[in-house]
């Protein structure tokens, strides 16, 4: 597991002083047990500590992930992902704000006839073409768009842990979940299945948390 340096910090302080409280534990990282209340949780979530009510927490030596973490690193994006929210590149820009409002969604993916991926438009995008001098019902959006390979990219097979960490490093609301394969030249190219986004992720979380109830 790839701690941050937050994350470290509390590892080492709970190495030193077990049993210790989160409340001891915030004091000396000049902290609130609010702000520590994630990283506890992921890191007892992970093995890497062990919580015991009123007494505080210790370092466990050989990390045992809770089941929970477990039964996470073993979902696909596959099963979880969406329709891709998809358009063309000759589009213009407004009528790419257009469908990016009817259908509800943060960044629209841009493909080829044959559903090859050629690039992202996201809210940041229409909205810098909008604040400027941009004819928006004149240009297209193949102009404005984040092209390949610039794109962050998921699979059907990847996890979604590690998919989620995308979302998350590079702060953005989707990725296109693509199939590779070869054209006729010898390129490898990517067609464009589904996205997985934050809200996929919110679904899931929910998912798992209302079983058995």
């Amino acid at each position: 597991m790839e701690l941050t340096e937050r994350q470290a910090r509390i590892v080492e302080i709970v190495k030193n002083s077990s049993p210790i409280t989160g409340e001891q534990i915030a004091a000396q990282l000049d902290l609130t047990r609010a702000t520590l209340r994630p990283d506890l949780t992921i890191l007892t979530m992970a093995g890497v500590l062990e919580a015991r009510p009123r007494v505080g927490y210790f370092y466990r030596d050989k990390h045992e992930p809770s089941p929970l973490l477990l039964r996470l690193r073993q979902l696909r994006v596959g099963d979880f992902k969406s329709m891709p929210a998809a358009i063309r590149a000759n589009i213009s820009i407004y009528d790419a704000i257009v469908t990016m409002f009817t259908q509800n969604v943060g960044s629209l993916i841009v493909v080829a006839e044959d559903h090859e991926l050629l690039g992202m438009i996201s809210r940041k995008d229409l909205l810098k073409a909008a604040l400027g001098k941009t004819e928006l019902q004149q240009v297209p959006v193949g102009v404005i768009m984040t092209r390949m390979p610039n794109i962050i990219m998921t699979t059907p097979d990847e996890p979604i842990i590690d998919a989620s960490r995308k979302l998350v490093q590079h702060q953005i609301d989707t990725l296109p979940v693509v199939e590779a394969f070869i054209d006729e030249q010898g390129d490898e190219r990517y067609e464009v299945v589904g996205r997985f986004t934050k809200t996929n992720v919110t679904k899931i979380l929910v998912q798992i948390g209302t079983l058995g109830q």
